[in-house]
């Protein structure tokens, strides 16, 4: 499937998607997981404090190469 504005439904669809993660990270509650016994964590606090650092940078970069062709939001939130 292709579209006709070539490349940008590619690069909306890519960072709405990368958002979609971000909010999944922010809403998993790592800092309420630090403060249980290991023993009860579902998973690392601190894989997923990496992983919304790395789901920051991956957005930054899909912003910057929308540039000028942007909906003009800012590199930050």
């Amino acid at each position: 499937m292709s579209t006709t504005s070539g490349d940008d439904g590619f690069e909306v669809e890519f960072v709405a998607e990368i958002e979609a993660e971000l909010s999944l990270a922010e809403s998993s509650g790592p800092e309420e997981a630090a403060a249980l016994p290991v023993s009860q964590w579902l998973f690392d606090p601190v894989d997923v404090e990496r992983e919304e650092v790395g789901l920051r940078n991956l957005l930054d970069a899909a912003e910057e190469l929308e540039g000028p062709r942007g909906d003009g939001r800012s590199g930050t939130s």
